[in-house]
């Protein structure tokens, strides 16, 4: 089946199908993690310190070369679509070890986007994906930097969750003088059975795409890659 047509599935069969933000309340695995703030930002600024050396976003995918350029958005990536990218993972134990939490989590990076960034408007790669962001490095005062899903608009704030589907139109801003980090992690979408075997096929075959393999290797070896 196609991910259009499960996309389709998707927003006819369920009560959120169509929701831009969700409540974090509803996912119990955030509290740990929002508990785990402070050891996450530890880690994150243990690699900020070399910032130079993190990679910028489309080094790792081609594709974002649409979205941003220079050293304006670099990510530090830990999964990619259930791909883990070891050496990464050890130089963050404690972040790795609290992404174990989260039910079937399949993207993980730490996400840091320079002063007066613009990420332009686009949409995520499929609607049985959400995405989670914990605040890390948010610049004062608090509406600097949001990001728009939709129609409906957020802002990041220190220790925090946001929860998204991306599949919608969605844009970002960092209008502070400072940069801002997020971790940023897709997880599978809960869904009811037999609708959750057809969404867990759609992203199994997302992740054997040559795209999403070369993106994972170019995160191991942090090197650009060719576009697909």
């Amino acid at each position: 089946m196609s991910r259009s047509r499960v996309e389709r599935l998707i927003s006819a069969f369920t009560d959120d199908g169509d929701k831009t933000f969700f409540e974090p309340a509803d996912f119990p695995w955030i509290a740990e993690i929002e508990a785990g703030t402070s050891e996450i930002r530890a880690e994150l600024d243990a690699l900020l310190v070399h910032r130079d050396q993190i990679p910028n976003f489309q080094e790792i995918s081609a594709d974002q070369a649409r979205l941003t350029e220079g050293d304006q958005w670099k990510t530090f990536f830990l999964y990619g679509y259930g791909h883990r990218i070891d050496a990464n993972c050890a130089r963050c134990p404690r972040t790795t070890e609290l992404l174990g939490r989260i039910p079937n989590m399949k993207t993980a990076m730490f996400s840091i986007l320079a002063p007066r960034k613009h990420i332009a408007e686009h949409r995520g790669v499929y609607k049985g994906i959400l995405r989670y962001h914990l605040g890390l490095v948010i610049p004062e005062p608090n509406g600097q930097c949001r990001i728009r899903v939709g129609s409906d608009v957020r802002s990041w704030a220190m220790g925090k969750s946001l929860v998204f589907d991306d599949s919608h139109p969605h844009e970002v801003w960092n209008d502070s003088d400072e940069h801002r980090a997020v971790l940023f992690v897709d997880f599978v979408r809960p869904l009811p059975f037999p609708l959750s075997l057809l969404n867990r096929f759609v992203v199994w075959q997302i992740s054997t795409t040559p795209f999403v393999k070369s993106a994972v290797q170019a995160a191991r070896e942090n090197r650009p890659v060719a576009e697909y």
